[in-house]
């Protein structure tokens, strides 16, 4: 299989081990709704936001839209997408050294996505998926990406997005009217996209002329070319016309015994006057509740982007319609996503948040048919986090007032907005911060023993059972006894305090005051913290 190589690469392949964990350190004052709405908004580096995501949502999230930068070169405008801001630029200095001075736009771009694409990669459920937002100057370097770091067998599709409606005058050669929205699956044999909703005018072409009990329908011809040896009969119209057989070179689809049983159950079309050739009438009632998606996604039907900045005007104050953003998606776009790749009650990520479209997609797909979705936006931006992606978020949630003085009623629900703490989890000796709590590190505990997302409580040193086997963590006087000797470190005595399990433990401690015959004895396994939490 061919692979994709650049300028850099090998300081980037595994850089992602070298990202420090952090917190998460709420913002109430910039938060909106209940704090345990499960909805949540970070302001910081996406690389740093993600490893601090992953020890409480590793392995659980259905579905990921991220719309990155295209890599157009374009600077004018306010998230700039040419990855050359100044927090690239530091990152690729510190990361790849003098050498990332001068990388090409292209490299830089890989640079970037690569160590980002492998983390969010972590947070798909197995039935989950991702959805990349992107465009020519990058697609085919982004297939080869994400060949490499989901595997080229779980690719599902590259749909096409018409974004405009009409052709740009000004354009060099061709009018760019479209995008591409990549998608992959963690696991292509256990992704199953949902039906989509059927449209309003296909649903308009079923009616009811003749008042059948069984509601609308629609019919469909009874003729085919295909050859079909019990299909050559003649049939008797209820006005008394007797049809000699199907037309010239056609054949009927149904045998002859078929044909009498599907119009006694009248599910022949005669016509009004009970005269015309017949067909098979096919209720709404007996077709899919949807229909399957396909891959050109037309704006009447998922948004344009004009009606994207519409959209983005209308909820949040601009100094001047130059400051939109020059790529949002509408919000349309994002729920055809969701309506394909969520269920009600999934948790959804997007790492390039910029104006807060998935979040505003979550909360009126939840409006509409009653879900439950949750979200997780990061944002790297300062001014954009709070002024637009969470300001956007908060008037959907709330309810604002439109740009006519027409009240618009919220959509209910919240978000905890929160930032990253500057200082890594573990110091430059690597002990644990004093200031970590119990359930903060419970969770670091947790992704580190079982790779998945910490969904407890943390309120007992027993932190879950996971494939058999009993998870423990003894910090921060947990037992209620911070004594050198107590409940931090394993001794007879904090053993016998602990919640019981039957089978293997695993016991994550300071220290251990039990002999190998007595751990062998009761099953356990002793990870001495902070060393045994090397991820």
């Amino acid at each position: 299989m061919p692979t994709l190589n650049w300028i850099g690469k090998e300081a980037v392949v595994k850089h992602h081990r070298d990202v420090p964990f952090r917190l998460l350190e709420p913002v109430a004052d910039l938060s909106c709704g209940p704090a345990d709405s499960g909805n949540l908004i970070v302001q910081g580096d996406n690389l740093h936001a993600l490893k601090a995501l992953l020890p409480r949502y590793a392995g659980q999230v259905k579905c990921i839209y991220i719309d990155p930068p295209y890599n157009t070169g374009n600077e004018g405008w306010v998230y700039n997408d040419n990855v050359n801001s100044p927090e690239i630029r530091k990152w690729l200095g510190e990361v790849v050294g003098k050498e990332g001075e001068t990388l090409d736009r292209h490299d830089r771009w890989l640079c970037m996505m690569y160590p980002r694409l492998v983390l969010l990669r972590q947070f798909l459920r197995e039935d989950g998926a991702i959805f990349v937002s992107i465009d020519d100057n990058e697609v085919a370097t982004l297939r080869l990406l994400m060949d490499e770091v989901f595997g080229a067998r779980n690719f599902v599709a590259t749909v096409i997005w018409q974004k405009v409606f009409a052709p740009k005058n000004s354009a060099r050669h061709l009018s760019e009217d479209h995008d591409y929205i990549v998608v992959y699956a963690a696991n292509a044999d256990k992704w199953q996209p949902n039906l989509i909703p059927r449209a309003e005018e296909a649903k308009a072409r079923y009616k009811n002329p003749d008042n059948d009990p069984r509601g609308p329908w629609t019919s469909g011809d009874l003729q085919a070319r295909n050859y079909y040896s019990e299909g050559t009969y003649a049939v008797t119209c209820p006005s008394g016309r007797v049809i000699p057989g199907p037309g010239r070179g056609m054949y009927w689809r149904v045998s002859k015994e078929k044909f009498a049983e599907l119009d006694r159950d009248r599910r022949i079309w005669w016509g009004e006057d009970g005269n015309n050739m017949p067909r098979l009438k096919r209720f709404l009632s007996d077709v899919k509740e949807g229909v399957v998606p396909q891959t050109l996604w037309f704006y009447k039907d998922v948004g344009h982007t004009q009606e994207a900045k519409k959209e983005l005007l209308e909820l949040v104050d601009f100094a001047s319609s130059d400051d939109v953003f020059i790529t949002p998606k509408p919000t349309r776009l994002i729920q055809r996503i969701l309506q394909i790749a969520t269920d009600k009650d999934s948790l959804v990520l997007d790492s390039f948040a910029g104006s807060g479209t998935t979040a505003h997609a979550v909360l009126k797909q939840n409006a509409e048919d009653g879900g439950k979705r949750r979200f997780i936006l990061v944002e790297m931006d300062p001014g954009i986090a709070q002024n637009v992606t969470a300001e956007r978020v908060r008037r959907v949630a709330q309810g604002y007032t439109n740009a006519k003085g027409q009240a618009v009623a919220g959509l209910g629900g919240g978000f905890q907005f929160c930032r990253l703490c500057p200082e890594p989890l573990f110091d430059a000796d690597g002990q644990i911060r004093g200031d970590v709590t119990f359930a903060q590190l419970a969770e670091f505990v947790w992704f580190v023993e079982t790779g998945t997302g910490f969904s407890g409580t943390a309120d007992s040193p027993l932190l879950g059972i996971f494939e058999g086997r009993a998870i423990y963590l003894l910090y921060n006087g947990i037992l209620k006894d911070k004594s050198a000797d107590g409940g931090n470190v394993l001794t007879s005595a904090v053993f016998e305090a602990l919640p019981p399990f039957a089978g293997p433990k695993v016991i994550y401690a300071a220290a251990c005051r039990l002999g190998n015959a007595r751990l062998a004895r009761e099953g356990i396994i002793f990870k001495q913290t902070p060393y045994a939490l090397e991820v």
